[in-house]
């Protein structure tokens, strides 16, 4: 059920009381116009989340790819986590993952046509990619995980919520996983919540509908996640290597496909070591290891087999409402050109 895997240290809400006002304070400074959000001539959709790692930003930003490189050139800008360069880097087709982080490596590898970008300054990441040595022209930008970052002033800004850990169950951090105070979810146009279970009912997606009190321009909308029917020859009781924030969906969505998995967890974004690759084989035993493409991108001398994912929206004419919001809005840009009129906006 929702708010099943949160974990809160209430001792700790003290400390969460003034990081709270720290970033309230902050937020208010950018209402007040004493902090300045830049707005850019290019259509910009930032996706992110209130809280800290694992609401599925990775595969929300490869859907919207997916959805508008079909017409447009897409840029996608991200800080590049945990990456061993500095300042602005651009991506190349043979760019190391060191230079990059493992999602946008992910993403550069699986979306070859795109500009993929990282800086830490996302203000100067986006003047980059929109100068006339980046050909060809960027004709959208999409922010990876800069909701916080109020500096740029988004066209389109789509929050991430995952289903087991709801922004209201949840609390400031220390004592929880939220970046900053419920009230950041108004900065929304869209509110997406993900990795929600195939039986959720319309009764449950009107309850948090209720609970989360959004604005009536607010649009709201689930999203689940879509695995193969099958994975292949798998053998008997593979392993499931992880080193994601939320490692509980795949586990319970994998047991669908393969019945008998033993599972090795490991910390979100993991820099998998020669000794942890040594630590895995001697865990398989010569049985099939499983793991997730942002994993994989990580793991370099093993064999693995990747679970690849598919995100859906669930409801009638809920995917096609958000295609076409997302396509309406690129659209009526001044760089709009790149997307003409079209009946099947909903396949993307």
């Amino acid at each position: 059920m929702e708010g099943d895997h949160i974990k809160t240290y209430p001792l700790l809400a003290p400390l969460s009381w003034l990081y709270g006002a720290g970033v309230m304070f902050r937020n208010m400074l950018f209402d007040c116009g004493v902090l300045h959000s830049r707005s850019f001539d290019v259509p910009i959709i930032c996706v992110g989340n209130l809280t800290v790692g694992g609401t599925g930003k990775t595969p929300h930003t490869e859907y919207l790819i997916r959805l508008l490189s079909q017409n447009c050139q897409v840029a996608v800008l991200s800080r590049g986590y945990k990456r061993k360069s500095s300042g602005f880097v651009l991506a190349q087709a043979d760019t190391p993952m060191r230079e990059i982080g493992d999602e946008p490596f992910q993403m550069k590898q699986k979306f070859p046509q795109i500009h993929m970008a990282v800086d830490k300054d996302r203000c100067h990441g986006i003047e980059k990619l929109c100068q006339p040595n980046v050909t060809p022209m960027t004709d959208v930008v999409l922010l990876d995980d800069a909701y916080q970052h109020r500096y740029v002033k988004p066209g389109l800004n789509i929050l991430l919520m995952d289903y087991h850990r709801l922004i209201y169950f949840d609390m400031l951090l220390p004592a929880g996983k939220l970046r900053e105070p419920l009230s950041g979810k108004d900065r929304a146009d869209i509110v997406i919540v993900t990795k929600c279970p195939t039986y959720i009912t319309p009764m449950d997606m009107r309850g948090i509908e209720r609970t989360l009190g959004l604005q009536p321009w607010q649009k709201l909308f689930f999203s689940t996640y879509k695995y193969p029917d099958t994975l292949g020859e798998v053998g008997e009781n593979p392993l499931l290597v992880t080193g994601i924030a939320s490692p509980k969906q795949i586990e319970y969505d994998l047991k669908k496909i393969i019945p008998h998995f033993e599972v090795m967890a490991f910390p979100d974004h993991h820099q998998f070591t020669r000794k942890d690759i040594e630590r895995i084989k001697k865990r398989a035993q010569g049985r099939t290891i499983l793991t997730t493409e942002k994993d994989a991108t990580r793991m370099t001398g093993i064999e693995v087999k990747t679970i690849p994912v598919e995100v859906v929206f669930i409801g009638n004419n809920k995917q096609e409402e958000f295609n076409q919001t997302i396509l309406s809005y690129v659209r009526k840009n001044k760089r709009n050109s790149c997307i003409p009129e079209r009946k099947n906006a909903h396949k993307a």
